[in-house]
């Protein structure tokens, strides 16, 4: 398959993005300009964290204006893969290709650290434990109409929550205030993801965990059949 990695003005997380795909994963991967309109016969698009046009007005808001922003939403409407990390999560909401909206964080404190993570619906078969993985964030609670919350629960649409160490789902764990613990969310399709967690930092030894390969993996399963 081949990635393309959208470059925002304030992306941080675009190398880190790149090198998980081109060389832990070893797919074709390319970099694509915030002001492209050409996806270079890209696959799966991946919207990496940071803080696009300095985070003004809203999280995200700006950057859903951009040139590239046209073809990735007619790539996710013909069923092309997209992934949105942290600041990528809130430009997919606010593209509307994923419902909801990541609002500031219930302690109103930026978060850095590692977190546990429930795989609730990211492959057919569920990791046995929960996964580590950091978030760095400080708009990361995510929010909905009680009718869109229960929708994304009943369709499976909820693919990760927050949870301990033992995998419970606890306020304590927590690290934001998103409604029911949830971390990540997939469109109807399957085809568009999001979430708030950095999986391509935690893809080598090196960084202290892995389990972002997993999720990284489960992703690119969606595609491999197809």
């Amino acid at each position: 398959m081949r990635w393309g990695v959208v470059r925002f003005p304030g992306s941080n997380c675009d190398q880190d993005m790149y090198h998980s795909i081109r060389h832990v994963l070893g797919e074709n991967t390319v970099y694509l300009w915030h002001k492209d309109t050409d996806l270079q016969n890209v696959d799966i698009v991946a919207l990496p964290g940071g803080f696009s046009y300095g985070d003004y007005l809203r999280c995200g808001a700006i950057a859903r204006f951009s040139p590239i922003m046209k073809p990735i939403v007619h790539h996710a409407q013909r069923g092309g893969g997209v992934i949105g990390i942290c600041n990528g999560f809130q430009i997919l909401c606010e593209s509307r290709l994923l419902p909801g909206a990541l609002i500031r964080n219930r302690s109103l404190l930026f978060r850095c650290e590692h977190v546990h993570l429930k795989d609730e619906n990211l492959s057919p078969q569920k990791q046995p434990r929960p996964l580590r993985v950091p978030i760095a964030h400080g708009e990361g609670c995510y929010i909905d109409t009680p009718q869109k919350i229960r929708s994304l629960e009943e369709d499976g649409c909820v693919l990760l929550r927050y949870c301990d160490k033992d995998g419970n789902i606890t306020r304590q764990a927590n690290p934001n205030g998103s409604i029911n613990n949830i971390a990540g969310i997939c469109s109807a399709n399957r085809r568009v993801w999001g979430m708030m967690p950095h999986p391509e930092r935690a893809c080598e030894p090196s960084l202290g965990s892995t389990d972002g390969l997993t999720i990284l993996r489960a992703f690119c399963e969606q595609f491999s059949s197809t």
